[in-house]
Protein backbone atom coordinates (compact mmCIF):
# COMPACT_ATOMS: atom_id res chain seq x y z
CA UNK A 1 0.00 0.00 0.00
CA UNK A 2 1.54 3.30 -1.18
CA UNK A 3 1.94 6.02 1.44
CA UNK A 4 0.58 8.58 -1.03
CA UNK A 5 -2.52 6.62 -2.06
CA UNK A 6 -5.95 7.75 -0.83
CA UNK A 7 -6.67 4.20 0.39
CA UNK A 8 -3.70 4.40 2.78
CA UNK A 9 -5.02 7.56 4.44
CA UNK A 10 -8.59 6.23 4.50
CA UNK A 11 -7.39 3.04 6.23
CA UNK A 12 -5.28 5.06 8.69
CA UNK A 13 -8.24 7.29 9.62
CA UNK A 14 -10.37 4.14 9.95
CA UNK A 15 -7.85 2.62 12.40
CA UNK A 16 -7.66 5.81 14.48
CA UNK A 17 -11.47 6.10 14.63
CA UNK A 18 -11.90 2.43 15.56
CA UNK A 19 -9.33 2.73 18.32
CA UNK A 20 -11.00 5.88 19.66
CA UNK A 21 -14.37 4.10 19.78
CA UNK A 22 -13.00 0.94 21.42
CA UNK A 23 -10.32 2.37 23.70
CA UNK A 24 -12.53 4.55 25.89
CA UNK A 25 -12.87 1.66 28.35
CA UNK A 26 -9.10 1.19 28.41
CA UNK A 27 -8.59 4.87 29.18
CA UNK A 28 -11.01 4.58 32.12
CA UNK A 29 -9.02 1.59 33.38
CA UNK A 30 -5.81 3.64 33.26
CA UNK A 31 -7.44 6.43 35.26
CA UNK A 32 -8.87 4.03 37.84
CA UNK A 33 -5.58 2.15 38.31
CA UNK A 34 -3.73 5.40 39.07
CA UNK A 35 -6.40 7.23 41.07
CA UNK A 36 -4.88 6.50 44.52
CA UNK A 37 -1.43 7.79 43.61
CA UNK A 38 -0.24 11.25 44.67
CA UNK A 39 -0.81 13.82 41.91
CA UNK A 40 2.95 14.23 41.43
CA UNK A 41 3.28 10.50 40.63
CA UNK A 42 0.01 10.00 38.70
CA UNK A 43 1.37 11.51 35.48
CA UNK A 44 4.43 9.25 35.61
CA UNK A 45 2.27 6.15 36.17
CA UNK A 46 -0.03 7.05 33.28
CA UNK A 47 2.94 7.87 31.00
CA UNK A 48 4.88 4.67 31.80
CA UNK A 49 1.76 2.51 31.80
CA UNK A 50 0.61 3.93 28.48
CA UNK A 51 4.05 3.42 26.92
CA UNK A 52 4.04 -0.22 28.02
CA UNK A 53 0.47 -0.68 26.80
CA UNK A 54 1.28 0.86 23.39
CA UNK A 55 4.30 -1.43 22.88
CA UNK A 56 2.29 -4.52 23.88
CA UNK A 57 -0.65 -3.42 21.71
CA UNK A 58 1.57 -2.93 18.65
CA UNK A 59 3.28 -6.32 19.13
CA UNK A 60 -0.03 -8.13 19.71
CA UNK A 61 -1.63 -6.49 16.66
CA UNK A 62 1.33 -7.36 14.43
CA UNK A 63 1.03 -11.00 15.59
CA UNK A 64 -2.69 -10.97 14.76
CA UNK A 65 -1.97 -9.36 11.34
CA UNK A 66 0.41 -12.26 10.64
CA UNK A 67 -2.11 -14.83 11.92
CA UNK A 68 -4.84 -13.42 9.67
CA UNK A 69 -2.82 -14.68 6.72
CA UNK A 70 -3.56 -18.27 7.81
CA UNK A 71 -6.52 -19.80 5.90
CA UNK A 72 -9.94 -19.27 7.53
CA UNK A 73 -8.61 -17.02 10.31
CA UNK A 74 -9.60 -13.88 8.39
CA UNK A 75 -13.20 -15.12 8.41
CA UNK A 76 -12.98 -16.12 12.08
CA UNK A 77 -11.57 -12.69 12.95
CA UNK A 78 -14.41 -11.08 11.01
CA UNK A 79 -17.03 -13.03 12.97
CA UNK A 80 -15.36 -12.06 16.26
CA UNK A 81 -15.33 -8.43 15.15
CA UNK A 82 -19.08 -8.56 14.43
CA UNK A 83 -19.61 -9.46 18.10
CA UNK A 84 -17.25 -6.65 19.14
CA UNK A 85 -19.24 -4.18 17.01
CA UNK A 86 -22.43 -5.32 18.76
CA UNK A 87 -20.71 -5.03 22.16
CA UNK A 88 -19.93 -1.34 21.47
CA UNK A 89 -23.68 -0.68 21.65
CA UNK A 90 -24.74 -3.38 24.10
CA UNK A 91 -22.02 -3.26 26.78
CA UNK A 92 -22.73 -1.25 29.94
CA UNK A 93 -19.01 -1.19 30.80
CA UNK A 94 -18.57 -2.01 34.48
CA UNK A 95 -15.05 -1.12 35.66
CA UNK A 96 -15.52 -1.38 39.40
CA UNK A 97 -13.31 -4.48 39.57
CA UNK A 98 -10.14 -2.56 38.63
CA UNK A 99 -7.97 -2.27 41.73
CA UNK A 100 -6.32 1.10 42.36
CA UNK A 101 -2.67 1.03 43.48
CA UNK A 102 -0.96 3.52 45.77
CA UNK A 103 2.63 2.98 44.51
CA UNK A 104 4.11 3.85 41.09
CA UNK A 105 5.28 0.52 39.66
CA UNK A 106 2.36 -1.61 40.91
CA UNK A 107 0.06 0.99 39.30
CA UNK A 108 2.06 0.83 36.04
CA UNK A 109 1.85 -2.99 36.13
CA UNK A 110 -1.93 -2.84 36.70
CA UNK A 111 -2.35 -0.43 33.78
CA UNK A 112 -0.34 -2.61 31.38
CA UNK A 113 -2.00 -5.90 32.45
CA UNK A 114 -5.53 -4.43 32.43
CA UNK A 115 -4.99 -2.83 29.02
CA UNK A 116 -3.65 -6.11 27.62
CA UNK A 117 -6.62 -8.04 29.02
CA UNK A 118 -9.18 -5.54 27.73
CA UNK A 119 -7.40 -4.75 24.45
CA UNK A 120 -8.24 -7.89 22.47
CA UNK A 121 -11.14 -6.17 20.71
CA UNK A 122 -8.86 -3.28 19.69
CA UNK A 123 -6.20 -5.69 18.44
CA UNK A 124 -8.61 -7.68 16.24
CA UNK A 125 -10.34 -4.55 14.91
CA UNK A 126 -7.12 -2.68 14.08
CA UNK A 127 -5.56 -5.78 12.49
CA UNK A 128 -8.65 -6.20 10.30
CA UNK A 129 -8.87 -2.51 9.36
CA UNK A 130 -5.17 -2.41 8.42
CA UNK A 131 -5.66 -4.83 5.54
CA UNK A 132 -2.65 -6.72 6.97
CA UNK A 133 -0.26 -3.79 6.46
CA UNK A 134 2.12 -3.47 9.41
CA UNK A 135 3.04 0.18 8.78
CA UNK A 136 -0.63 1.12 9.17
CA UNK A 137 -0.84 -0.74 12.47
CA UNK A 138 2.19 1.02 13.95
CA UNK A 139 1.27 4.54 12.74
CA UNK A 140 -2.41 4.16 13.66
CA UNK A 141 -1.72 2.95 17.21
CA UNK A 142 1.05 5.49 17.83
CA UNK A 143 -1.39 8.27 16.94
CA UNK A 144 -4.60 6.98 18.52
CA UNK A 145 -3.51 5.46 21.85
CA UNK A 146 -1.96 8.69 23.27
CA UNK A 147 -5.03 10.63 22.06
CA UNK A 148 -7.27 8.19 23.91
CA UNK A 149 -5.26 8.37 27.14
CA UNK A 150 -4.99 12.13 27.37
CA UNK A 151 -8.27 12.96 25.65
CA UNK A 152 -10.35 10.14 27.13
CA UNK A 153 -12.40 12.36 29.46
CA UNK A 154 -13.35 14.69 26.61
CA UNK A 155 -14.14 11.83 24.24
CA UNK A 156 -16.27 10.01 26.85
CA UNK A 157 -18.19 13.24 27.49
CA UNK A 158 -18.74 13.65 23.73
CA UNK A 159 -20.05 10.06 23.52
CA UNK A 160 -22.37 10.77 26.46
CA UNK A 161 -23.69 13.92 24.82
CA UNK A 162 -23.95 12.47 21.31
CA UNK A 163 -24.84 8.75 21.68
CA UNK A 164 -25.21 8.39 17.91
CA UNK A 165 -21.39 8.45 17.60
CA UNK A 166 -21.37 4.95 19.13
CA UNK A 167 -23.68 3.81 16.31
CA UNK A 168 -21.26 5.23 13.73
CA UNK A 169 -18.42 3.39 15.48
CA UNK A 170 -20.40 0.13 15.54
CA UNK A 171 -21.22 0.56 11.83
CA UNK A 172 -17.53 1.10 10.97
CA UNK A 173 -16.59 -2.02 12.95
CA UNK A 174 -19.38 -4.05 11.31
CA UNK A 175 -18.20 -2.86 7.88
CA UNK A 176 -14.61 -3.86 8.72
CA UNK A 177 -15.80 -7.26 9.99
CA UNK A 178 -17.92 -8.04 6.93
CA UNK A 179 -15.15 -6.82 4.63
CA UNK A 180 -12.71 -9.19 6.39
CA UNK A 181 -15.10 -12.10 5.83
CA UNK A 182 -15.51 -11.31 2.12
CA UNK A 183 -11.69 -11.01 1.80
CA UNK A 184 -11.21 -14.54 3.19
CA UNK A 185 -9.35 -16.38 0.36
CA UNK A 186 -11.91 -19.21 0.38
CA UNK A 187 -14.80 -16.75 -0.16
CA UNK A 188 -13.05 -14.08 -2.24
CA UNK A 189 -13.54 -15.69 -5.70
CA UNK A 190 -17.30 -15.99 -5.05
CA UNK A 191 -17.66 -12.39 -3.85
CA UNK A 192 -15.49 -11.05 -6.68
CA UNK A 193 -17.79 -12.80 -9.15
CA UNK A 194 -20.98 -11.62 -7.38
CA UNK A 195 -20.26 -8.00 -6.42
CA UNK A 196 -23.92 -7.20 -5.68
CA UNK A 197 -24.08 -10.08 -3.17
CA UNK A 198 -20.91 -8.78 -1.54
CA UNK A 199 -22.43 -5.31 -1.10
CA UNK A 200 -25.69 -6.85 0.14
CA UNK A 201 -23.83 -9.06 2.66
CA UNK A 202 -21.89 -6.09 4.05
CA UNK A 203 -25.08 -4.00 4.28
CA UNK A 204 -26.96 -6.82 6.05
CA UNK A 205 -24.17 -7.30 8.63
CA UNK A 206 -24.10 -3.55 9.40
CA UNK A 207 -27.91 -3.40 9.67
CA UNK A 208 -28.06 -6.52 11.89
CA UNK A 209 -25.44 -5.13 14.31
CA UNK A 210 -27.14 -1.73 14.58
CA UNK A 211 -30.66 -3.17 15.03
CA UNK A 212 -29.53 -5.78 17.59
CA UNK A 213 -27.54 -3.15 19.48
CA UNK A 214 -30.45 -0.69 19.46
CA UNK A 215 -32.89 -3.21 20.92
CA UNK A 216 -30.34 -4.37 23.52
CA UNK A 217 -29.84 -0.76 24.66
CA UNK A 218 -33.62 -0.24 24.75
CA UNK A 219 -34.01 -3.30 27.02
CA UNK A 220 -31.20 -2.11 29.28
CA UNK A 221 -32.81 1.34 29.53
CA UNK A 222 -36.17 -0.22 30.40
CA UNK A 223 -34.61 -2.43 33.11
CA UNK A 224 -32.80 0.57 34.62
CA UNK A 225 -36.06 2.55 34.74
CA UNK A 226 -37.88 -0.36 36.38
CA UNK A 227 -35.06 -0.74 38.95
CA UNK A 228 -35.14 3.01 39.73
CA UNK A 229 -38.93 2.89 40.11
CA UNK A 230 -38.65 -0.12 42.44
CA UNK A 231 -35.97 1.63 44.55
CA UNK A 232 -38.11 4.78 44.71
CA UNK A 233 -41.14 2.80 45.85
CA UNK A 234 -39.19 0.94 48.55
CA UNK A 235 -37.66 4.16 49.93
CA UNK A 236 -41.03 5.85 50.47
CA UNK A 237 -42.30 5.68 54.08
CA UNK A 238 -45.22 3.35 54.59
CA UNK A 239 -48.54 5.17 55.22
CA UNK A 240 -51.09 3.92 57.69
Amino acid sequence: MDLFQATFWFSLLNIIFIDLILAGDNAIVIGMAARKLPHTVQKKAILYGTAGAVVLRILATLVVVWLLGIPWLLAVGGVMLIFIAYKVLADDGDHDTIEAKDKLWPAVRTIVIADAAMGLDNVIAVAGASGQHTILVVIGLLISVPIVVWGSTIFIKILGRFPWIAYIGAAVLAYTASHMITEEPHFLPFFEEHVVLRILFIALVIAAVLVAGYFKKARQKKRRKEAETARGSSSRPATR
